[in-house]
């Protein structure tokens, strides 16, 4: 058996959609439109803000009297609106079938990662998942794949990593000796760092690559000039 690891946001799960669909319907509160939500989407940085620090420039930015902490769990009502990505149900089903191990491993609070896991279903179709905010690591640092690793009691040997993220993703796997795949998002990869194995269009077919053997990269595309 080998370890098939997988980022949890943009690669399994659509969160840009389901955020984007909260922050529209946030900022109409305070008479926000289309600007205001492309703000809040910006400030969120793809996730990676600290949901404190987010919910301290959104109090800022709205002059709100409501705390801090319930600001922050406001950000919380977007797992409503999580969908998990077309076809990756099945191609994790059949990446179990075929001997693989599938693990999520995600940086992120503990408690909203475990709750997309369990409302999109993804839990019962996964052998377990690593969160940095449950593990006091956080990808890039290969310490979180071989925690991975120790709690399946499966080595990194022969291990994929699957993710939309070109650092924490695919620099992270590929120090901790793990093949990569990168979810594109129609993005073009940077060519000041190394390549990934693969680069997929989602997640689904990456997953269909790995457990069908064909692991030779696609040419990537590359931004102009780099």
């Amino acid at each position: 058996m080998s370890l098939l690891l997988l980022d949890l946001d943009n690669t399994l799960i659509d969160r840009t959609a389901a955020f984007g669909t909260w922050c529209v319907r946030f900022v109409a509160q305070f008479g926000g439109g289309a600007q205001e939500a492309q703000w809040l989407i910006g400030a969120d940085r793809d996730g990676y803000q600290p949901r404190r620090q987010l919910a301290e420039a959104i109090r800022e930015r709205y002059t709100l009297t409501r705390s801090t902490d319930s600001i922050v769990e406001a950000l919380m009502e977007h797992l409503a609106d999580i969908r998990v990505q077309p076809n990756v149900l099945d191609a994790l089903t059949a990446a179990s079938a075929a001997g693989w191990t599938p693990v999520v491993v995600t940086n992120g609070d503990a408690r909203q990662q475990e709750a997309k896991l369990a409302l999109s279903g993804l839990d019962r179709h996964l052998s377990g998942s690593v969160i940095s905010g449950a593990v006091g690591v956080r990808k890039p640092d290969a310490r979180i794949f071989r925690k991975a690793a120790a709690a399946t009691g499966i080595g990194l040997d022969g291990g994929w990593m699957v993710g939309d993220h070109p650092v924490a993703d695919i620099e992270g796997g590929r120090a901790a000796g793990l093949s990569t795949a990168w979810i594109t998002r129609g993005r073009q990869w940077d060519t000041s760092i190394p390549p990934p194995t693969l680069t997929a269009r989602s997640c689904a077919e990456a997953i269909a690559r790995i457990v069908g053997g064909q692991s030779h990269s696609h040419r990537l595309p590359s931004r102009p000039g780099a």
